[in-house]
């Protein structure tokens, strides 16, 4: 009896004529590049910020007609360019800005500043030299001016001396004269006899370069 041959399953199927051919027309076939034209550009908007980058701030010149709260404070005034006049890293300067007074001394105390003890308003812009321009520096003084100081002053001078004059010229003499005494009083001190007090080396030689 004959059994019948049984085929593994591990046995490959032979690929179709079809489907090689498919795979190696597939394999050999050119990859196409996609080319792009040289003369494409690609546009794009730019931001807000990076189209007014070169952008300088007007500087606004100081105005004495506002009111304090209304003045216009913390503007930039950069000179523009690599430009550096005062060498600070073109840092703000309140003064080209600002129609109030920059040392905070003759700013109105008064004033409705958001900060009222250094009487400056709020994003103010901090002046450079600060430390001398603040509430707490020395006071500038302003009282007097120095020609009306010397006004002042050669005036006390030339009073003082108008009443000395006054006074020299009619002050009274003395409504009595020393007393006199015959001889000068010679007898009663004791007269030339009497002894004299010890004279010392100084007297001496006073007496002896007095004779000569």
């Amino acid at each position: 009896m004959v059994l019948p041959t049984l085929h593994s399953h591990h046995s490959s199927v032979p690929p179709t004529p079809n489907m090689a051919s498919m795979r190696s027309l597939l394999r050999l076939a050119p990859r196409a590049h996609i080319a792009r034209p040289a003369t494409t550009t690609t546009t794009r908007t730019l931001p807000i910020a990076q189209q007014q980058r070169t952008f300088m701030f007007q500087s606004h010149a100081a105005d004495d007609r506002k009111k304090a709260h209304e003045a216009e404070e913390a503007s930039e005034d950069l000179a523009g360019g690599n430009e550096d006049p005062n060498m600070n890293g073109n840092y703000p300067d309140p003064t080209l800005t600002s129609a109030l007074p920059v040392k905070r001394q003759f700013r109105d105390p008064y004033a409705d500043w958001w900060d009222p003890q250094e009487r400056r308003n709020y994003g103010e812009t901090v002046h450079e030299d600060n430390d001398v321009l603040g509430v707490f520096s020395p006071e500038a003084y302003t009282h007097f001016s120095t020609g009306w100081g010397g006004v002042l002053m050669g005036s006390f001078i030339a009073t003082v001396g108008a009443l000395c004059g006054i006074v020299y010229n009619y002050y009274p003499d003395r409504a009595s004269v020393p007393r006199t005494y015959p001889g000068g009083l010679e007898a009663e001190l004791g007269g030339p006899e009497a002894p004299r007090a010890a004279m010392t080396e100084a007297d001496m030689r006073a007496i002896i370069e007095g004779d000569k």
